[in-house]
């Protein structure tokens, strides 16, 4: 009797420890699954940043770059794009359900969704709700993603709702290792991201 109790218990500890693996998730590559999990937990920690850096767009009718600045505070987010496109100054801010996007010489538009907005107004299919979770280097938790690792247990490339995003390098800053380099490639969309300085906020802070 004691060892079938044994036996059942370590059994309801197997099921306990597979729960931490999103099954959402399917995890290949060089480096270790449960590295990648450490690595997923501490960057899920962070609610908030600063981002200057550089975007580069192709799209069948436009290509261009510009300057990037993105403030993210929990679920409100400040999405400045200039140059671009040859269209000017972008400004995206909101938070779920609240979206406005100014448009310099344009005016000011709202809507529910950031990914409305950009593609009533500029014309671009971006999941720009995926991206706050793209640019940590972590997959949106509410679809089904296919990872492939590096050997440094980060992401190496993301498959995600029709999107490919490669990861082309890391920094690190304030402990955490952040993405510097991404390509997006998506239905008649390409976008680079350089991302010059990352400034971290931790959950609390």
């Amino acid at each position: 009797m004691f060892l079938r109790h044994i036996i059942v218990f370590s059994f309801i500890a197997l099921l306990a420890g597979c729960a931490g693996i999103d099954s959402r998730e399917s995890v290949e590559g060089q480096g270790s699954p449960a590295q990648w999990k450490q690595h997923k937990d501490q960057l899920s920690s962070i609610d908030g940043w600063q981002i200057e850096g550089k975007v580069g767009v192709r799209a069948p009718k436009d290509s261009g770059s510009g300057t990037l600045f993105w403030l993210q505070r929990q679920d409100y987010y400040d999405i400045r794009l200039s140059g671009p496109l040859g269209r000017g100054a972008a400004r995206l801010t909101g938070r779920p359900g609240q979206v406005s996007l100014e448009v310099a010489n344009q005016g000011r538009y709202e809507a529910s969704s950031p990914e409305e907005l950009l593609e009533q107004q500029i014309g671009w299919k971006l999941p720009v709700s995926h991206l706050v979770w793209w640019v940590r280097g972590l997959p949106a938790p509410d679809s089904k993603s296919r990872l492939s690792l590096n050997g440094d247990s980060r992401l190496a490339t993301l498959e995600q709702d029709g999107w490919q995003v490669e990861y082309l390098s890391y920094v690190e800053q304030s402990g955490y290792w952040l993405p510097e380099r991404i390509k997006l490639h998506g239905t008649d969309l390409d976008v680079t991201l350089v991302i010059k300085d990352w400034q971290p906020r931790k959950l609390g802070q």
